[in-house]
């Protein structure tokens, strides 16, 4: 039997992972009394046994529910109530907090170790159409939404990004990428599963230990995004770490830094970009390694049978529309999340290059429109970053009188660096038009972001008119 799954040293293999899903089930329909369509949260970091909980759940057509661990414990309850699940499963770490939770919220606490008991073999309750996974947004514009995962939308998905991804059970993916979220979930771990493929899971990113498991075990693939890709680039051990094992490093994020990329293109391994949402998969949009170090910048093309399209086009860009089968339909309960013809409107502005490639050039609602003229904040933050002293920035828009919005943008510079104003606005009038430069600077310790990442330009807004 093949081996599936490496969770702190120990290998499942396949038949074990099953074993584990039936397991699962069986607890939580035979002790648990989890029902079709009940919810069963869970609480704590990367664990084998949160993915034999969701096969298990699947199996009998419950409904997994992956808490964030980095949110607030008012937060978790918010979820708790949209959703009401009956149980709560947890890790040893997040314990004491999952006990507390389950208490306010009037949920049924579980340790994790209670799914390797033996129970009866549970009924077979799996259906293409029942839910399977809820996954909150970050909730940029107004209050989270659980998008509702199909068994048949994360089969799909997994299909897609298998293919696209050219994996094969010769294969070893290391997940590092927190699997309450779709990213470090369905990008490649699910469809590694699906494949054949081999994983190796790490409880949660760190640079030395990502680096040491490169180096001792060889995974062939992974997946990282900004953040954790900075983070190996400054890690002491990078520069004589071996990375010829890596066939492509895939990034879940809309716009890469062109630095982070460029630098693991400079060691021969091609940084392949993923573009999606919590509602798409998310693999909807990807950057193949044949093409990734010629179209730095670029999103890629399409999945095999994702369509995209543009919708309300502002210059030479539009809102971007993503259908396919990896797209949900609704929200929970029962909100639709597409339109009446299966269009899923992401938000993001992009535009479609002359070989039909796509790139995002930033959020509908933070477009900036300056005297007249289109301003896209991604395009002024790819320029800003290549600028050395700057390690992240993040464009806004702030009302002004005579053009109606300027361009405004906060600075995080690198730890020992120094740039002035004048500096960084050389920089980029070699880069930019002279209507997309900036005319307020804001210097920063740190960007305000979501629990998942993403900049929080409204806040930068709200803050940036409070200081004037």
């Amino acid at each position: 039997m093949r081996p599936a799954l490496q969770f702190e040293g120990n290998w499942l293999r396949y038949g074990d992972l099953a074993d584990a899903a039936e397991r699962a089930a069986g607890i939580a329909w035979h002790a648990w009394g989890v029902r079709p369509g009940d919810r069963v949260a869970w609480l704590g970091a990367n664990h084998a046994d949160q993915l034999a909980l969701l096969f298990g759940l699947a199996r009998i057509g419950a409904i997994l529910l992956p808490l964030n661990f980095r949110l607030a414990p008012a937060e978790w309850q918010r979820l708790l109530a949209d959703c009401t699940p009956g149980h709560l499963v947890h890790d040893a770490e997040w314990a004491l907090a999952a006990g507390e939770l389950a208490g306010q919220c009037g949920v049924a606490a579980h340790d994790v170790h209670e799914l390797a008991q033996d129970a009866p073999e549970p009924p077979d309750h799996a259906s293409p159409q029942a839910p399977a996974l809820l996954v909150y947004t970050s909730g940029t514009t107004g209050g989270p939404k659980a998008a509702v995962h199909t068994q048949a939308n994360l089969l799909a998905n997994m299909a897609i990004a298998a293919q696209v991804q050219q994996m094969t059970p010769a294969d070893t993916v290391l997940t590092v990428l927190p699997l309450f979220h779709v990213g470090g979930l369905c990008i490649q771990t699910l469809p590694a599963l699906h494949a054949g493929a081999r994983v190796i899971l790490h409880r949660r990113f760190h640079p030395d230990e990502t680096l040491a498991c490169i180096a001792r075990d060889r995974p062939t693939l992974t997946l990282q995004v900004p953040a954790t890709m900075k983070a190996l680039l400054e890690h002491p051990g990078w520069d004589a770490a071996d990375l010829s094992c890596l066939r492509a490093v895939w990034a879940g994020s809309s716009l890469l830094p062109a630095p982070l990329v460029q630098a693991f293109h400079a060691r021969g391994v091609p940084v392949c970009n993923v573009y999606g949402a919590t509602e798409t998969g998310p693999f909807s949009i990807a950057l193949p390694p044949e093409h990734a170090m010629d179209h730095v910048g670029s999103c890629g093309w399409p999945a095999p049978g994702v369509e995209a399209r543009l919708r309300d086009a502002h210059g030479d860009a539009g809102e971007l529309l993503l259908r396919g089968p990896n797209v949900v339909r609704r929200y929970w309960p029962d909100q639709p999340a597409c339109d009446v013809e299966g269009w899923f409107a992401t938000g993001d502005l992009a535009q479609q290059d002359a070989d039909g490639s796509w790139r995002i050039v930033g959020r509908a609602k933070d477009l900036i429109i300056s005297g007249g003229e289109n301003v896209h904040p991604a395009e002024v933050e790819q320029a800003l970053a290549l600028h050395p002293a700057v390690a992240e920035c993040a464009a806004f828009g702030l009302p002004d009188a005579r053009w109606g919005e300027l361009v405004a943008v906060a600075v995080v510079l690198q730890p020992g660096q120094a740039a002035t104003e004048a500096e960084l606005a050389g920089h980029l009038q070699q880069r930019l038009a002279r209507f997309k430069l900036p005319r307020r600077w804001f210097w920063m310790a740190q960007l305000p972001k979501t629990a998942l990442g993403k900049v929080q330009r409204n806040l930068l807004a709200q803050q940036a008119q409070e200081e004037t």
